[in-house]
């Protein structure tokens, strides 16, 4: 695990040959660049928190697009949202402690799909 991710490398998925199915949620998968995501950075976590609240969320599955984005604080604290596309946020969460190792990143979800947006 590198721990290092850039925006020039998360850029470089555009598409995904590879659809792996979640663990815990049977009905998502994820892409190759979704996938690089949580092995460079340790970050698993993060695909579960989007996997697993989509059936217990009515506001989060009623969206068939969502956006979802983790801002990392400098004192290791985070905060992943979750919104419709055009900025209306649907879900919040606080993440009491990451080393994430980007100050913010992004993944969208749809179709029971996690994707980068350049995957799109």
């Amino acid at each position: 695990m590198s721990k290092t991710l850039d925006k020039a490398q998360l850029s470089q998925f555009t598409g995904s040959e590879n659809w792996y199915r979640h663990g815990i949620n049977r009905k998502v998968t994820f892409t190759d660049g979704a996938k690089y995501v949580a092995d460079t950075a340790g970050a698993y976590w993060l695909l579960d928190e989007i996997a697993i609240i989509q059936p217990y969320e009515k506001a989060v599955s009623a969206e068939e697009f969502q956006v979802w984005t983790l801002k990392v604080r400098p004192d290791q604290t985070a905060t992943l949202s979750c919104d419709d596309g055009n900025g209306n946020i649907v879900f919040t969460k606080e993440i009491p402690f990451t080393d994430f190792p980007c100050e913010e990143i992004t993944l969208w979800f749809a179709n029971n799909v996690i994707l980068l947006p350049s995957e799109y």
